[in-house]
């Protein structure tokens, strides 16, 4: 997976690096903020400093983060949003993430951890990587990558530049089981430097000691993940990659994009609706256009509820920038592109519905 990627070898066993399956990204959240930590509190000199500790994500990094944050004792009032905006299609800003760890080292706290997101959940912002890679480095911050969405498009060559700068960061994940015709639960995380994982996450007790263990023959995932014991979810994954091959996963990806990108065009053809943030990968973020911004919300919260009511679509939303948008999110196994026309036309007959009902109201 890591050579489909054109990941670098510090990030892979043949390398320096090394990684593991874990079950979602909440989980590897979880253990690259303990070994951040871990390190940071060794150099600190004790657990007493935990509290001076800081971590920074946007605010369309996914919640997961900040609850991991909370796990491993980081205060929640050291966890740091920053605003993102419609002008930069919502990724996050280098220059405000350096701001922010300044004014956190003038009040005597002390920056950790910074996560990069490839492909966020409410509209699949690209966050630039390397320039908040060099940010990182700068004021020595672990940097990881959640690419959990999108990280799979960066198998096909016309969508890996979004990973420049990826030699900057700690650690990187992206998980199968969203776009990789893999099933739950799948989730790749690579490491630069696992003895940091490993000295933060190991267990030693009696029962488990062995040769092979003592002369570090094996890797004993036990201490690269929360739990002891692991599943083989490797099977899966070597399963997919072995049945499909490198040509026809690239053809699935490149197919899913095409069908969003033939969506945003039906919706920017109706003048009614509106494409709210440009789509880069398969997640097109649309809404109804209300004749007064104040009834955008509920005109489209409706609009949402009649197509789920529906039984034929089910769709999400988001809120971007205070605007409540309808996510089209194209990315299962069987959807074809007569699927995706008969969505739009099931959101044209709603919204014909709602806004005759609505005119009818006013008048």
């Amino acid at each position: 997976m890591g050579q489909m990627l054109m990941l670098p070898p510090s990030f892979l066993f043949s390398g320096t690096g090394g990684g593991v399956l874990h079950g979602s990204t909440c989980e590897s959240a979880v253990c690259t903020l303990a070994a951040a930590r871990d390190e940071a509190l060794k150099e600190l000199g004790g657990w007493e400093n935990i509290t001076k500790l800081v971590v920074y994500a946007s605010d369309q990094t996914h919640f997961t983060f900040q609850k991991a944050a909370k796990l491993v004792g980081i205060p929640p009032s050291n966890f740091r949003s920053i605003e993102t905006s419609r002008a930069t299609r919502f990724s996050m800003s280098p220059e405000k993430v350096r701001i922010a760890i300044e004014d956190d080292i003038k009040l005597g706290l002390v920056p950790l951890y910074l996560c990069a997101t490839l492909g966020t959940t409410p509209c699949g912002a690209v966050d630039p990587i390397a320039e908040l890679g060099k940010v990182a480095r700068e004021y020595k911050l672990w940097l990881h990558i959640d690419a959990a969405y999108a990280g799979s498009a960066c198998i096909c060559p016309e969508f890996r530049h979004y990973l420049d700068g990826v030699e900057l960061a700690n650690s990187f994940s992206m998980n199968p089981h969203k776009w990789f015709l893999t099933n739950m639960d799948c989730c790749c995380l690579w490491i630069k430097e696992p003895k940091l994982l490993v000295d933060s996450l190991s267990t030693d007790p009696e029962i488990l000691r062995n040769k092979a263990s003592k002369s570090k023959a094996v890797v004993d995932y036990k201490d690269w993940q929360v739990a002891l014991s692991r599943r083989f979810k490797a099977l899966k994954l070597w399963i997919v990659i072995r049945r499909h091959g490198l040509a026809n996963l690239r053809y699935h990806i490149r197919t899913d994009i095409g069908m969003a990108k033939r969506f945003e065009g039906l919706v920017a053809k109706d003048e009614r609706f509106e494409i709210v943030v440009p789509r880069t990968f398969a997640l097109v973020c649309l809404r109804l256009k209300p004749k007064h911004e104040a009834e955008g919300t509920e005109l489209n919260c409706k609009l949402l509820d009649a197509i789920n009511s529906s039984g034929r679509a089910f769709m999400t939303h988001a809120v971007l920038g205070g605007i409540y948008v309808i996510r089209c999110a194209i990315g299962t196994t069987m959807t074809e592109q007569h699927h995706v026309d008969a969505l739009w036309k099931l959101i044209q007959e709603k919204a014909d519905v709602l806004l005759m009902g609505s005119d009818r109201i006013k008048s």
